[in-house]
């Protein structure tokens, strides 16, 4: 385990577990925080023994957004240019990670924050979270992704709709409008969305990843496009272990273990 003031990060099995614990910025997006998720994340990335990554906070923010004084500091258009070239470095190879990643939202996801969670390919809220707009309270458009992923999730009009009016989603409105796919008891989200994780991680995991980069690219191509995208993704797919004891497994009416190849 790797414990900072910002971060705690550990492997838990095949999963690697990064979790914000800056209570007292409730989490937020300051130059550390971002320098260290970038960190975090890119052993995760590299680390073939990495099967699944879980994302959360600790205390009641998930994530505040943008740090305000950090915010505060900035005093033209270069240095704010350069801050979100910064971003981009971590936060774009995170979109495109090609392994599942579980975000479980532990209390309020504000502005980038609530963006850093929409990264994620499965979402777990603890009852008390809050899904929170924020951006245009500072004048300032929406960022950390959120114009890509929100109009994707639930459309460009309802996504228009929550930005512009600085709106507040619970955890069980965003659970009707499919940003999440769970909704647990405060006490229990950590519990649960660590086993989704594990969960995930003991399926194909190198699969979904795959699947996971061509399904990002479906809003931009056309169905020609797709098929030829999937076309090559199984060329891909049906050559490694996966399908293999996959196709053993259904054959031999037995369950899967879809770690065999990492556990050789």
């Amino acid at each position: 385990m790797t414990r900072t003031e910002l971060l705690h990060t550990e492997r838990d099995g095949a999963v690697q577990v990064i979790r914000m614990v800056n209570d007292r910025t409730r989490n937020s997006l300051n130059n550390e925080m971002r320098i260290e998720l970038s960190a975090a994340l890119t052993r995760a990335a590299d680390d073939d023994a990495v099967r699944a990554i879980y994302l959360t906070g600790s205390g009641k923010a998930f994530c505040s957004g943008g740090d305000l004084h950090n915010l505060k500091s900035l005093t033209g258009p270069w240095q704010v240019h350069r801050r979100f070239r910064n971003l981009g470095k971590w936060l774009l190879p995170l979109l495109h990670l090609d392994k599942p990643v579980v975000v479980g939202v532990n209390g309020v996801a504000v502005g980038g924050g609530m963006g850093l969670a929409l990264t994620g390919d499965v979402l777990i809220a603890a009852e008390s979270a809050k899904f929170m707009a924020g951006f245009f309270r500072l004048g300032i458009v929406p960022d950390v992704g959120m114009m890509y992923t929100l109009p994707r999730l639930i459309g460009l009009a309802r996504a228009k709709n929550f930005l512009f009016s600085n709106g507040t989603w619970t955890a069980r409105e965003a659970l009707e409008l499919g940003l999440v796919a769970q909704v647990v008891a405060d006490s229990d989200m950590d519990a649960v969305a660590l086993a989704r994780a594990h969960e995930i991680a003991e399926g194909p995991a190198q699969g979904m990843g795959l699947a996971k980069l061509l399904m990002a690219r479906s809003f931009e191509s056309s169905l020609a496009e797709m098929f030829l995208l999937e076309d090559l993704g199984q060329s891909l797919a049906m050559s490694g272990e996966e399908f293999s004891e996959g196709l053993d497994a259904l054959l031999e009416k037995r369950s899967p273990d879809f770690t065999r190849g990492r556990k050789r």
